[in-house]
């Protein structure tokens, strides 16, 4: 009997639960679905001060036709985003800032709304190895954003983001390119290497592209058949004199070395010994090792 009692109790007691849950629920439904905007607008924004962010957001959606024309309007359409954005809802946050910037372009809120709109778009792009449409969307509105606003407290904020996302395109393109090399496909490689700077000569991996487009054209070259040999020849030195004269000094000269005597060699202007050239390729091989190691141990 003390079992049954004690199991109704518990039962009672989860009822009571369930019904005060249902009660706490059925009053914000109610106010969400009040016509009255006043009580409302004071919820929504004890909500938004509590972190309750999701729920603010669903009141402040809730009164923005209500509040339309009103004096109200633009800070409501405003918060409507703003607690969409403090939620992390980022796609959403977006949608309201800029639709916010159409309909209010003179409201006091107007300039932070633009930022936060181009922090959502800043956030919604992704990594280098995936697609990057969402990230010329984002540089071309921050972009705008520092023309004109150059006075922004948000102006530092905004160059780094342009040059983070910029960096991720130069090692999108970056990667594409060294996909052919890895895959073996050394004339589509040297191409796909001098299309990179063609387009954007400043890149951030511009030694390594100018590398990789020598070794790239020295390997097709080896590869080919002897009667092309020579005119791929050709285009290796003519891609090893470009990047000497640009980097003289670059930890690759020496292995572009070896490369240019071996190519010398094969065309015939080469005066040296077999055995200078394999001493050259061991220090380099050495020289290259000892970076490998220094590399891993900082």
């Amino acid at each position: 009997m003390n079992m049954f009692k004690a199991f109704y109790k518990v039962a009672a007691l989860l009822l009571l639960a369930v019904i005060s849950l249902q009660g706490c629920k059925s009053q914000y439904d109610l106010l969400l679905n009040s016509n009255d905007v006043e009580e409302k607008y004071n919820a929504a924004f004890d909500y938004f001060n509590n972190g309750k962010f999701s729920k603010a957001a669903r009141l402040f959606e809730s009164m923005a036709v209500q509040t339309s024309g009103t004096s109200k309007d633009d800070t409501v359409q405003f918060y409507w985003g703003l607690s969409n954005y403090r939620f992390k809802d980022y796609y959403t946050a977006e949608t309201n800032f800029a639709k916010f910037l159409t309909n209010f372009p003179r409201s006091p809120f107007s300039e932070e709304a633009a930022f936060l709109r181009i922090d959502c778009l800043y956030r919604s792009t992704y990594r280098s190895e995936l697609d990057q449409k969402p990230t010329y969307t984002a540089l071309g509105i921050i972009s705008q954003y520092m023309v004109e606003n150059p006075n922004s407290s948000h102006f530092a904020t905004c160059s780094r983001m342009v040059k983070e996302l910029n960096d991720r395109l130069d090692k999108k393109a970056y990667d594409n390119a060294r996909l052919y090399y890895k895959m073996e496909l050394y004339k589509s490689a040297r191409t796909a290497f001098k299309n990179i700077l063609k387009d954007d000569a400043d890149n951030i991996y511009r030694e390594d592209i100018l590398y990789y487009t020598a070794k790239s054209s020295y390997k097709y070259a080896q590869l080919s058949v002897e009667a092309k040999q020579k005119e791929r020849y050709l285009v290796f030195v003519d891609d090893y004199y470009n990047f000497i004269g640009e980097l003289p000094d670059s930890p690759y000269r020496k292995e572009l070395d070896v490369l240019f005597k071996r190519s010398q060699k094969a065309l015939g202007r080469y005066s040296g010994s077999e055995e200078d050239l394999e001493t050259k390729e061991k220090e380099f091989e050495r020289d290259r090792k000892k970076l490998l190691k220094q590399s891993d141990s900082e």
